[in-house]
């Protein structure tokens, strides 16, 4: 072994590593949520192509599959990607503005908790997690209760 290997920090948590936050909190659990929601949306995504394409197989194909679509447990899946969809997108602003330096504050001294996460950060992330809630309350109540 070399000194370099030596050196490598072990990996003590694994898996486990990816969904516990420990000492960072609502930061990191919006980001696995995040990187969760981004999936979602993406496997949706996918089926959602390959939903589409069924109706170049005539009106035979599509009436099966929207009988088979029509059910509960699928319409309980379309209202999690309202779900997600309302979560990524006000956490993808969060983050542009971040990236962009709106959100981050004069630079401080390197001690945690970071003055700028609690100061600027976090009453963002909780401003827009209030409008992501709209949003999901708007989207559930059209989801619902509007015209099929």
């Amino acid at each position: 072994m070399t000194n370099r290997e030596n050196m490598k920090p072990k990996n003590r948590l694994g898996v486990r590593g990816w969904v516990y936050g420990g000492r960072y909190g609502v930061d990191r659990y919006a980001y696995i949520l995040h990187r969760i929601t981004g999936l979602g949306l993406l496997a949706y995504f996918i089926i959602h192509i390959f939903v589409s394409s069924t109706r170049v197989q005539g009106k035979e194909a599509w009436d099966g599959l929207m009988t088979v679509l029509g059910r509960p447990v699928y319409m309980f899946g379309e209202f999690l990607v309202i779900l997600a969809f309302a979560y990524h997108a006000a956490n993808g602003i969060r983050l542009i503005l971040c990236e962009l330096g709106w959100a981050l504050g004069k630079p401080g001294r390197p001690v945690f908790p970071y003055e700028t996460s609690l100061q600027r950060q976090r009453p963002l992330f909780v401003g827009l997690m209030v409008v992501c809630g709209i949003v999901i309350v708007g989207g559930s109540y059209s989801f619902f209760f509007g015209s099929p």
